[in-house]
């Protein structure tokens, strides 16, 4: 594909974002977004715009206003974006007049850094990443709660996880299980014919029993979980309600030691083949769901990791699928990670009203959207770079994504400036090349 052709697919798939704004708003968020990807310093809105209008022709204020003040909605956005990402992955089988397979999600919070007392949404929380079980240490900035689609690249290896919802969570505001609930049953609303699969870790298992309408969770069950078996039929003419569980069982770690019959097991977790021992059983765990789950036991056959213990209210998934399914959650991880190292998404001085809420927003929507693109028109086998201190590498990062989109908009910009005048390629390639790949 051309580098003209190219350029043309990454303004299509802006522009379908510019209902969202009003005519002049939309123009901004186009040149801010070409400047967030272009930005080879911090990501402050200073820092952006001279890259996002290096005429200056609007004051920085308007740059501003678009996250505080500008009369858009979030949920358009997400809402957008969904419709494009499902349209591309999980698609619509016209012929057939139905859906095609079930769409997988991922659901997991984190948390912006952020500096300064006075940002609207900030909070002191748990630091996921420096807390231990001993030891608690508590950060500064923003907890979100997202929302992203699991999807598997055309190159294979572990699955991506591109953001298709987002919540602020905010002190004495809805919990994080209730914003959970309110992005699920969001995503429901816009696609009602739709099937879902949601994966999140233990502290989420309660969504299960929140009896969200075609949507199943995958999750923990904690090792010592007060688990039944299921109820035995009522027998006729006999008083009382129906029995709504059956004796009570084990907890998992007390299952997992009496269990002799196992079973071996292929399983694919995070693009890679491996073999597990696993047992399973139906029962309820009364304090999450009245529904039974499926409880699935997972045991490494070589005996050097500890027993996982995972269940699913899909009862037609296989033990394989439900291990397969909670590995390939780490997706959402390598999402966060890469939107705060490679987009610079805690930086924007945003903080007054929906500032900071948005600010978070459009980046999280970013990386999807350069995936999606990268996906669809910019891969291409070659165009990979390999290193010669990396000589294994067989799949394209984010980063490499976002440099073939960024060396796309310099060569576009550089030509747009220089006008009619001749420019050496190697001059023009030295500048792709080393623009590309500064951040």
């Amino acid at each position: 594909m051309s580098t003209v052709t190219l350029t043309s697919a990454w303004d299509a798939i802006i522009l379908n974002f510019s209902a969202v704004f009003t005519q002049p708003t939309a123009q901004i968020f186009i040149n801010l977004i070409t400047g967030w990807i272009l930005c080879t310093t911090r990501r402050t809105i200073t820092g952006i715009l001279p890259f996002a209008e290096p005429k200056s022709k609007r004051p920085h204020d308007a740059y501003h206003r678009l996250f505080g003040k500008s009369r858009w909605l979030p949920a358009r956005l997400w809402k957008l974006l969904a419709q494009l990402l499902i349209g591309l992955f999980y698609p619509f089988d016209f012929a057939q007049g139905r859906p095609v397979g079930t769409i997988w999600m991922d659901l997991d919070d984190t948390i912006f850094h952020r500096t300064g007392r006075k940002i609207d949404g900030a909070g002191w929380w748990r630091d996921p990443i420096l807390s231990t079980a001993s030891h608690v240490v508590h950060c500064w900035g923003l907890n979100l709660v997202v929302l992203s689609l699991r999807v598997v690249a055309p190159w294979g290896g572990e699955p991506l996880g591109l953001p298709i919802n987002m919540r602020l969570h905010r002190k004495n505001g809805p919990g994080l299980i209730e914003l959970a609930k309110q992005m699920l049953m969001e995503v429901k609303s816009w696609f009602p014919e739709r099937q879902f699969i949601t994966c999140a870790d233990g502290f989420y298992a309660t969504v299960a029993g929140c009896s969200l309408p075609h949507t199943h969770i995958i999750s923990r069950i904690r090792r010592d979980a007060a688990i039944y078996a299921l109820p035995k039929k009522k027998r006729k003419h006999r008083r009382g309600p129906k029995p709504r569980r059956g004796r009570r069982l084990g907890t998992p770690t007390q299952i997992a030691s009496r269990v002799k019959s196992w079973r071996r097991v292929k399983t694919v977790e995070r693009g890679k083949t491996r073999y597990r021992l696993v047992y399973s059983k139906l029962v309820i765990w009364y304090k999450v769901s009245r529904c039974p789950v499926l409880l699935v036991i997972s045991r490494d056959p070589a005996g050097k990791q500890k027993d996982d213990f995972f269940f699913t209210t899909d009862l037609n998934l296989t033990p394989a699928e439900v291990i397969g399914g909670f590995a390939g959650r780490w997706s959402i991880e390598d999402t966060f990670k890469n939107t705060k190292q490679s987009l610079g998404a805690q930086q924007p001085q945003t903080w007054k009203g929906n500032g900071p809420e948005r600010a978070a927003v459009i980046s999280l929507w970013l990386y999807s959207v350069v995936w999606a693109w990268y996906i669809r028109y910019g891969y291409r086998k070659s165009s990979i770079p390999i290193m010669p201190w990396y000589c294994s590498k067989t799949h394209p990062s984010f980063q490499d994504a976002l440099a073939t989109l960024r060396r796309l908009l310099w060569r576009k910009r550089i030509i747009t400036m220089f006008g009619n005048h001749t420019v050496p390629a190697r001059i023009t390639e030295f500048l792709m090349d080393a623009l590309a790949s500064a951040a």
